[in-house]
């Protein structure tokens, strides 16, 4: 034994403490952004059957719940609306009494320190459910522009402290930042959805949004997955047009492309957990498969080690306990 290594790496894992101080990445609540769903209609909340323990909240308790994440220490939510109408051009989204504009407003007088982020998008207002105006079956990305950059400023005109476009129309990041700039809201952030992927992990969102496309598909504006340099190109595009913080969608099987963004600008970077990679959690769970807060830990720990600054994930409040615990 005389010849083995002067370096054990064990010495430093032997126990919590030590662990805990040489962890290299570390998960805060402060990280947090969580989605809520909100719709017109409804009194009670409507469960989600793909997404156990998500809702879609009535107007009314709406407030109650955001002050329960607050009280967790959660910073911000990510709010989606889904409207009682829905037409071709998705008028409901940029209507001063929509249901995502009475929201903001109601949260910004009942929890006023949360930030209160806003997705920009038609697709949950649409009767076709694609993210732009439809002309002879095809999605029109410059006649959709208008709508949307309404759409951002009818939210920050409610109170939203940021909106986030997720629509992946070319140009409607600079389409928004002008609109908002010309009515005087110069300070409020975008969050550009920039490198959002055509993916399979969508598919309960669409359930707990109504946004499923009444034919077709979205590949012709969401990014093809196989395609890394692609994301770096609309990432820049997004920050010549003004985005704040860039994100990208899905994140667990786009670290690579988180990690390539992250090495690859200096913004803010945000990553979606979304709906299929939390459910797929939760069913595995369920079955006694998995032991479910080891391996939630495990996912967003590696989401932050890939390069991502902030989380949006349906485990907040389950972590924000965690993390108390």
């Amino acid at each position: 034994m005389s010849n083995f290594p002067m370096v054990r790496m064990r010495r430093t894992r032997q126990n919590e403490r030590l662990r805990a101080l040489v962890r290299e990445t570390h998960l805060s609540v402060d990280q947090f952004i969580y989605p809520l769903f909100v719709a017109e209609g409804i009194q009670e909340p409507q469960p989600i059957s793909s997404m156990p323990g998500i809702v879609q909240w009535p107007l009314e308790l709406l407030g109650r719940e955001v002050e329960r994440i607050a009280s967790l220490g959660i910073p911000a939510v990510l709010l989606f609306g889904i409207p009682g109408e829905k037409d071709a051009v998705g008028s409901q989204a940029y209507a001063s009494e929509g249901i995502i504009q009475q929201a903001i407003r109601l949260l910004k007088a009942q929890v006023p320190d949360v930030l209160v982020m806003t997705d920009v998008c038609l697709c949950e207002y649409t009767d076709h459910g694609h993210c732009g105006v439809i002309h002879n079956g095809t999605v029109e990305n410059d006649e959709s522009l208008s709508l949307l950059a309404q759409m951002a400023l009818s939210h920050v005109e409610a109170g939203a402290d940021l909106v986030a476009p997720s629509d992946m129309m070319d140009g409607r990041v600079g389409a928004i930042r002008h609109l908002l700039d010309e009515h005087g809201f110069q300070q409020t952030p975008i969050m550009a959805y920039s490198a959002k992927f055509a993916s399979g992990f969508y598919g309960p969102f669409r359930e707990a949004a109504g946004s499923t496309p009444q034919f077709g598909d979205r590949r012709s504006y969401q990014m093809d997955p196989a395609n890394v340099r692609e994301a770096l190109r609309e990432v820049d595009l997004d920050i010549a047009e003004g985005a704040d913080v860039v994100m990208v969608k899905p994140a667990l099987a786009y670290l690579d492309v988180i990690r390539q963004v992250r090495e690859h600008c200096s913004l803010p970077i945000a990553a979606y957990n979304v709906s299929g990679e939390y459910s797929m959690i939760k069913a595995a769970a369920q079955q006694g498969w998995i032991d479910e807060q080891r391996i939630v830990m495990e996912v967003l720990t590696g989401i932050r080690r890939a390069g991502a600054d902030m989380l949006i994930t349906y485990f907040a409040p389950d972590v924000a306990q965690w993390l108390r615990e």
